[in-house]
């Protein structure tokens, strides 16, 4: 989009990490996005990251997550777990908004809602690579009996994941597909958290992560991710699959980007849809 048929305030948005995601956004918010402007990107290798974003049409400050909160109004965190006090603090600190792809690592960081609470901040989980969090969040305004999900995968995609490793399940050489666990939401958060953000994020609409039941599969036939929700509740019956064509990251599906840059654009669109 032209600058030149942007009008009013710009908010800075700062992007924590440039992965797959990290580097969606980035361009998104470079190719033009109405009323935001990119203002910071935090890296962990600026030299690497450099010829990155050589293609920007302007220059952008490469920080440390340390930093960042100086820069923007807003940050969109899709960094390593282990990060997310670090980039998410500051700015609930400042009363500012975070959009929070690590919605796993918040179950042990908890703290971070009071904080947003206390000091007029806003975390903000996007939909991410599931579907029907509107329909599950008003169900919760009710009564849930159950929640289940059940997440299928490409070996591809659980290979490393803590819990495989912990209980020396080897699913590298499957034939035909695996169960490699069943249990909480929380739980999944735990053994898996390169791979069940989902989980984490239809609990918090929902339910809860301790009453939020999930099944991991690994599939050897599979090149999709793929994600069942059944809920059940006093309002209505939920029964919805999503299949996310991964991106060269085999734990992430392209959607999730998109999801993010969806989000963004909601914070100022004059017509919202969904709840």
């Amino acid at each position: 989009m032209n600058d030149t048929l942007r009008t009013g305030p710009r908010t800075r948005v700062a992007v924590a990490g440039l992965g797959a995601v990290g580097m969606k956004v980035v361009n998104a918010l470079n190719d033009g996005m109405d009323g935001f402007e990119l203002a910071a990107i935090a890296v962990r290798d600026v030299e690497t990251a450099k010829d990155r974003i050589a293609h920007l049409r302007a220059p952008v400050p490469l920080v440390s997550v340390d930093e960042l909160e100086q820069y923007a109004d807003i940050v969109v965190e899709c960094a390593p777990a282990n990060l997310l006090h670090r980039i998410a603090e500051p700015f609930l600190r400042a009363g500012k908004k975070v959009i929070l792809l690590s919605c796993g690592a918040l179950l042990e960081n908890e703290y971070l809602i009071d904080v947003a609470k206390q000091h007029g901040g806003q975390i903000i989980v996007p939909s991410g690579a599931l579907l029907g969090l509107d329909a599950v969040s008003a169900t919760a305004l009710g009564t849930i009996h159950s929640v289940r999900m059940t997440t299928r995968k490409p070996v591809r995609g659980l290979l490393g994941a803590p819990h495989l490793i912990k209980n020396n399940i080897d699913i590298e050489h499957i034939t035909e597909p695996m169960m490699v666990f069943d249990g909480t939401a929380r739980e999944a958060a735990i053994g898996f958290p390169a791979n069940l953000n989902v989980a984490v994020a239809l609990s918090l609409a929902g339910s809860g992560p301790d009453s939020t039941q999930l099944q991991i599969w690994a599939d050897p036939n599979l090149s999709l991710n793929t994600h069942h929700i059944e809920v059940t509740s006093d309002s209505a019956n939920l029964s919805m699959s999503i299949q996310n064509i991964p991106t060269n990251n085999p734990k992430t599906g392209r959607i999730t980007a998109l999801s993010v840059i969806a989000t963004l654009q909601r914070l100022s669109a004059p017509l919202r849809v969904g709840t």
